[in-house]
């Protein structure tokens, strides 16, 4: 099995490791034969695991391929918010008696793949990255008046002190030799929140929906309350929250799922549903690990943008990793437009995704829940435009007619094709988006958190759509419960 420490460069990594292969993150990134290696861990030592950076490919792209990522993408963004940050009771005891006797107001601690140099620390470094296993970690703490978790960053192989790389090895070794740790089981709470945001300007579901909703819960079961962003602080109060609210991965929208999953809620979008989602260069690296069949695909850096025409032909399409509802989603015509365009979207990423342009009149929709199919609809052109949506002056969003079919009405193709996709996401609530072109279909997308608007999606169903969605919240609750309900 093989073993990856990707970092930067490798010219600044230390140490010798006979087990394993340093790797730059470009490489991993870009080169072909990483993509095929099967199954191997990958260490991840960028020095920023910011949204959309190298480091943070390395991991979400790991996932993709198959691999083992440490630290994984959840866990970067968890150790990037400080309400995620709270220390279990296991840790507040290791953490007061293992600082109680230090004179300085703050304190700070490095963890090499749980360990520290100095034995009155170990346990505390062991318990920090089996709650948040980051390969290099930097704990900081402050007293106030008893020691408080500050936060938590990712350590730099330049800032290893020389002193500390001696042991560092050990502690890589070690680590080598046994198993990553599993995360701990959450216990489950109470009632049903369904998030929305008055703010949001293209929420999945309306008001008239949102009532069948509530309707729905409240016929199986659940006390409903409607909930905002500025409710954070009460998710522990429920048993499974709802988002209803358009999900991205730097957006409370994430946050909320993440806590959700951490207090015990059975929760629709899960977290990995809104990161896997989220970003079009893992959905592209997904499905070609699958064999789904996608539009023809380059992912595009800087270094090969003067090869995508030639493997798309022009005009092409490009979408920025993390657009939605046909936003940070361009069609190029020319070459210079290309150029101009790329350059554009790889400011805000290292990665962008660039696809063969397949124009159609039509979008399919399958909607999927719990790996089932749920509906199916058609989704035309926006008037005079090439996508579903057109945007206005001021940045209103216009789209085109619509058919909602049930499943069984659907082509067969259409419909397997949405499940293999939806599938490979997840058991949470999707909607796969595939274009028909000669009798050939292609998955364009998996969206989390799809729309479920009154007197569209659910036009075929009518309230037992809603009533399906709450009958997979009820069942989970119960299996988590044994089935003794409260």
């Amino acid at each position: 099995m093989a073993t990856l420490i990707v970092v930067d460069e490798p010219r600044d990594w230390p140490l010798q490791i006979p087990s394993a292969e340093v790797v730059a993150a470009r490489s991993y990134l870009t080169e072909a034969r990483f993509s095929a290696l099967r199954r191997p861990r990958v260490y991840n030592l960028c020095e920023s695991y910011a949204y959309q950076a190298s480091g943070y490919y390395v991991s979400l792209l790991a996932a993709a391929r198959g691999h083992r990522p440490l630290p994984d993408v959840l866990t970067m963004q968890d150790i990037k918010s400080p309400a995620l940050i709270r220390p279990t009771e296991e840790l507040e005891e290791l953490m007061q008696r293992a600082l109680q006797d230090m004179a300085e107001e703050r304190f700070e601690l490095s963890v090499y793949f749980g360990h520290h140099p100095q034995p009155r620390f170990q346990r505390l470094a062991q318990a920090l990255f089996n709650l948040f296993p980051v390969p290099l970690l930097k704990a900081s703490f402050l007293r106030r008046p008893k020691w408080r978790l500050q936060g938590l960053r990712p350590i730099p192989v330049g800032d290893i002190p020389a002193g500390q790389r001696e042991f560092l090895r050990g502690a890589i070794e070690q680590h080598f030799a046994r198993r990553m740790p599993a995360p701990k089981a959450p216990a489950v709470r109470h009632e049903l929140a369904i998030l929305v945001n008055p703010a949001d300007r293209s929420p999945p579901s309306d008001p008239p929906a949102l009532r069948r909703f509530e309707r729905a819960a409240e016929a199986h079961g659940f006390e409903v309350e409607i909930i905002g962003p500025d409710d954070f602080g009460r998710i522990a109060e429920f048993d499974a929250l709802f988002i209803r609210e358009t999900t991205q991965v730097n957006h409370h929208t994430y946050r909320f799922a993440s806590r959700a999953r951490a207090e015990g809620l059975i929760v629709i979008d899960d977290p990995d549903s809104i990161v896997r989602c989220a970003n079009k260069v893992y959905l592209a690296e997904l499905m070609t690990r699958l064999g789904i069949p996608t539009p023809k695909t380059v992912i595009a850096h800087r270094n090969n943008i003067e090869r995508v025409a030639g493997e798309l032909g022009l005009p092409c399409v490009l979408k920025q990793p993390d657009s939605s509802f046909s936003q940070g989603v361009v069609k190029v015509q020319d070459a210079g437009e290309l150029r101009a365009a790329l350059r554009q979207l790889l400011e805000r990423s290292d990665l962008v995704v660039a696809q063969q342009f397949m124009p159609t009149s039509f979008d399919w929709r399958v909607g999927v829940l719990d790996r089932q199919a749920l509906y199916v609809c058609r989704y035309f052109m926006a008037r005079n435009h090439w996508q579903i949506y057109k945007q206005q002056a001021g940045g209103k969003l216009t789209g085109g007619r619509w058919e909602t079919l049930r499943v069984e009405a659907a082509p067969p193709a259409v419909v397997e094709l949405g499940l293999r996709a939806a599938n490979a996401i997840g058991d949470g609530f999707y909607g796969v988006d595939i274009k028909e072109i000669d009798g050939r279909h292609v998955v364009m997308e998996v969206n989390d958190n799809p729309s479920v608007e009154r007197g569209v999606e659910d036009q075929a169903l009518g309230d037992a759509l809603y009533e399906r969605v709450m009958q997979v919240f009820r069942a989970r609750l119960e299996a988590a419960r044994g089935g003794n309900g409260r």
